[in-house]
């Protein structure tokens, strides 16, 4: 097995790697890759991904105490891994977990993100060869000693059914909200759009419906975004969405709002589709706190107002920003690789 702080060493390299200017041509061929692949994934947000990972995931004093918190598992064993592609490169904290846990990573990567985990854990072999023996992309997982499975409620029964014989970590659908005070700056509100429409709102922890006082205005909102308009209008995909949600709701006469990019209307649904917010009126706080309490088996992450005084709540504008112990679903998955026998 090769040592831990070798194994941190080598992350932390790979995270200098590409944020060095003198990579920009190989980080450059990355972001054309994964682009070509998936057009929800737009060079801005590829690279939004990529510093992400370095900021919060590859940070030596980071990686490091998070590393060394767990204990290192009794022996090395194969996990497979299905990975999500909802957004650029998000199965690589899984992998991060295997690997730097000492394990052997069988990594099965998402049709939607095929290139980017092959290039960040390509760049990691080059960087420490010895990792070439415990990385390997397959398309079936019957070797695997454990699973750690993202997908769908659907496809979720599906991991139950094949995977129920070994330990297993099996993620289903999940959002995320927002509860607002309706007192928000609109430094605060732009913060929110960012929750609701960075990586077009596609990831988990993307807010989907925003719980709002009673009687709450969307104006101040809409004024405060008008500035990513460009953003979303000229992104076909996301277009499209919004014209056919848009069309619906006029042709069944559902009550709405709309700027021109982002519609939003009551309902008491979480999950929302792409160009649409959910929303929610409450009473009091402590009506709010039981609505999430109800809710809180689907929900990733909650951002709110300071004004609310949630104590589980980030603050508005941080969903995109997991870090290390961010686990998905709220399951501990280095306890769990660290348990391995």
């Amino acid at each position: 097995m090769i040592s831990r702080i070798r194994r941190i060493n080598a992350f932390v390299r790979l995270g200098k790697f590409i944020g060095d200017p003198a990579n920009e041509e190989t980080i450059a061929e990355w972001v054309a890759g994964a682009k070509s692949r998936n057009n929800w994934f737009t060079p801005a947000n590829v690279r939004l991904s990529l510093n992400a990972i370095t900021q919060e995931y590859l940070n030596e004093e980071k990686l490091k105490s998070w590393a060394e918190s767990y204990p290192e598992p009794a022996q090395s064993c194969k996990i497979g891994v299905v990975m999500a592609g909802n957004i650029p490169a998000v199965g690589f904290h899984d992998a991060l977990c295997v690997l730097i846990s000492g394990h052997t990573l069988l990594a099965k990567p998402s049709s939607d993100d095929p290139l980017l985990i092959r290039a960040l854990l390509g760049q990691l072999i080059e960087i420490e060869p010895e990792f070439k023996e415990y990385i390997h992309f397959v398309e079936r997982l019957n070797d695997s000693d454990a699973y750690i499975a993202t997908g769908s409620d659907n496809t979720a029964r599906y991991f139950h059914y094949y995977f129920a014989k070994k330990p297993n970590i099996i993620r289903k659908n999940r959002t995320s909200v927002a509860a607002l005070s309706g007192d928000e700056t609109q430094e605060e509100l732009r913060a929110l759009a960012t929750d609701i429409l960075q990586y077009f709102g596609l990831g988990c922890r993307n807010v989907s419906k925003v719980f709002v006082p009673a009687g709450y205005d969307f104006t101040g909102f809409y004024q405060a975004i008008e500035e990513m308009a460009d953003d979303y209008i000229n992104h076909h995909k996301y277009f499209n969405n919004y014209e056919y949600n848009k069309s619906i709701y006029l042709v069944n006469r559902v009550a709405h709002s709309d700027n021109g990019f982002l519609l939003a209307t009551e309902s008491k649904a979480l999950v929302s589709p792409i160009s649409v917010l959910h929303y929610q009126a409450y009473n009091s706080v402590d009506e709010l706190r039981t609505l999430l309490r109800e809710s809180e088996e689907k929900i990733q992450c909650v951002v709110a107002s300071p004004h609310l005084h949630l104590p589980e709540a980030l603050p508005l504008g941080a969903a995109q920003t997991p870090g290390l112990t961010d686990y998905p679903d709220g399951i501990d998955t280095m306890a769990f690789l660290a348990d391995m026998r």
